[in-house]
């Protein structure tokens, strides 16, 4: 599917359907859809003294043009309140109204640039919300239904952007430009996590990683188990231990700042190809949905993708962790003794926390090869927050706090939880330096107390997204099953780092 930017007035271009918008509370529509709304002998207006159009965020109005205009069908979209418009309306009105379009059987349509011509919004932040916007959520896993071949195939082939005022174009365009790239590594995250784990085991997680590296120009290298049990991988190897299939570790390097090696930070992120929980095995319910459980993993190699094209100037190490996590005969069990990379010992207190010991893995790697800020992620416990936001824990506030700030920005929450010393009790073995469990209260806080121990001297953070990995419903540009969620939060992090 193309997105592309043009200067032009929408009132004349032949189109099977044009994208207008209108703000919650206005009654007689001004700019691009008032000379839409004045071509149509003031239909828009006559259907919001109605009731029928109400400018509400997600609202979809269809009106047929009749041969009023050169487009077809006009499709009115509302932009909720004025007071509250951000970049991430435009993302939900332009994932809608895609998926809306795509409904009606039609390849292509036309929309005015949405926020571009508002007071505040610059035209390449509205671009690349809007690219953003159409390309997740046109966003479908298909790949193994069968299709009907008497039905016919529904697929968007261009979105024409259409500006009045040409000086916006170059902006509007490169902000599009960026905003495909960073929705497309989003969708290659979302394939990975919503493959089946019978496909997508350990080693094929792996080759995706290595094939996306050459493609993009970044190093990458794979270490088997012999090169895990010669580095000390005790934690990642004990999880890998009942499954046959062979545990993988990702390393991926983007070198944007070579000359300044220290100028940099490491993405780590939880590969469990499928969490059975092990010998702590889960109940049956929901258990499919595990297969989901290396999305964070996905949405590391998703956001190195992403980065290798923005080229920021930072250095980037990128780390999964991948392996299953099944009950087979050699299984991990219940109060055995593991040594994680760091030389730090674990009590196996429960199995079925496996992800935190992927990422002590992980996390020690990353000290050893001299990362001075640390990110990871993992769907470790689930946060009480629904699916609206994920929790962030961390040793430095100002790199928690740009984690919340950028990751508002690019339509990721996050809601900081504390880090108090008192947590740690939780975690204390009586025959190991920690345990891998804290017990059942604040489990997310635990977990991420016991991550923390792997962490070094590093700047660190801890992103818990188990609440925001999968959404059973469309809604915006988010489209039912895997969301792809880190990826956006750790591209436009390391892009603020990179500024400084």
């Amino acid at each position: 599917m193309d997105i592309k930017a043009i200067a032009g007035d929408i009132t004349t271009i032949a189109t099977p359907a044009l994208v207008v918008n209108l703000f919650q509370g206005v009654t007689h529509p001004g700019g691009a859809t008032g000379a839409v709304d004045a071509a149509l002998g003031r239909a828009i207006t006559q259907l919001i003294a109605d009731g029928e159009i109400t400018g509400k965020e997600g609202e979809l109005t269809l009106v047929h043009t009749l041969g009023k205009m050169p487009a077809q069908r006009v499709i009115v979209a509302g932009l909720g309140k004025s007071e509250k418009f951000t970049p991430e309306v435009v993302r939900q009105v332009m994932g809608n109204a895609s998926r809306y379009v795509r409904r009606l059987g039609v390849r292509r349509y036309v929309t005015i640039a949405h926020g571009a011509g508002i007071a505040g919004m610059e035209a390449a932040v509205s671009g690349q919300a809007m690219a953003e916007g159409a390309v997740m959520g046109l966003y479908t896993f298909n790949k193994y239904k069968s299709r009907d071949p008497e039905e016919p195939q529904r697929e968007l082939d261009e979105i024409l952007v259409v500006e009045r005022d040409a000086a916006k174009i170059p902006s509007l365009e490169a902000g599009m430009a960026k905003g495909r790239v960073i929705a497309e590594s989003v969708n290659f995250a979302r394939d990975m996590s919503n493959e089946p784990a019978n496909v997508l085991t350990p080693t094929e997680m792996a080759d995706r990683a290595q094939r996306m590296c050459r493609e993009s120009g970044l190093d990458c290298e794979v270490l088997d188990r012999p090169q895990m049990q010669e580095l000390g991988m005790g934690a990642l190897l004990a999880v890998a231990s009942g499954s046959a299939q062979p545990p993988k570790f990702i390393i991926m390097q983007y070198r944007g700042d070579p000359a300044n090696p220290s100028n940099n930070i490491a993405l780590c992120g939880k590969g469990i190809t499928f969490d059975s929980g092990g010998i702590n095995i889960k109940t049956g319910d929901n258990m499919g949905s595990m297969k989901g459980d290396m999305a964070s993993g996905a949405a590391v190699i998703g956001a190195m993708r992403a980065i290798a094209a923005l080229k920021p100037r930072i250095n980037v190490l990128g780390l999964a962790p991948c392996t299953e996590n099944m009950p087979g005969g050699a299984a991990m069990r219940p109060a055995d003794v593991v040594r994680a990379m760091s030389g730090k010992s674990i009590e196996i207190d429960n199995t079925d926390a496996e992800g935190r010991l992927v990422l002590a893995d992980a996390l020690s790697y990353a000290v050893r090869h001299g990362a001075r800020r640390i990110v990871d992620a993992g769907t470790l416990t689930g946060t009480p927050f629904g699916g609206l936001a994920a929790a962030v824990m961390g040793t430095d506030q100002d790199l928690v706090e740009r984690i919340i700030r950028v990751g508002e920005a690019a339509g990721e929450r996050y809601w900081q939880m504390p880090l108090w010393e008192d947590y740690r009790e939780g975690i204390r073995s009586d025959i190991a330096d920690i345990k891998n469990t804290g017990g059942r209260g604040a489990g997310s806080i635990a977990a991420a107390y016991f991550v923390r121990e792997f962490a070094g001297d590093a700047l660190w953070a801890h992103l818990d997204v188990a609440s925001v990995a999968r959404t059973d419903r469309d809604s915006g540009y988010l489209v039912k099953g895997h969301t792809g969620k880190p990826v956006r939060t750790f591209v436009a992090l390391v892009e603020d780092l990179a500024r400084g």
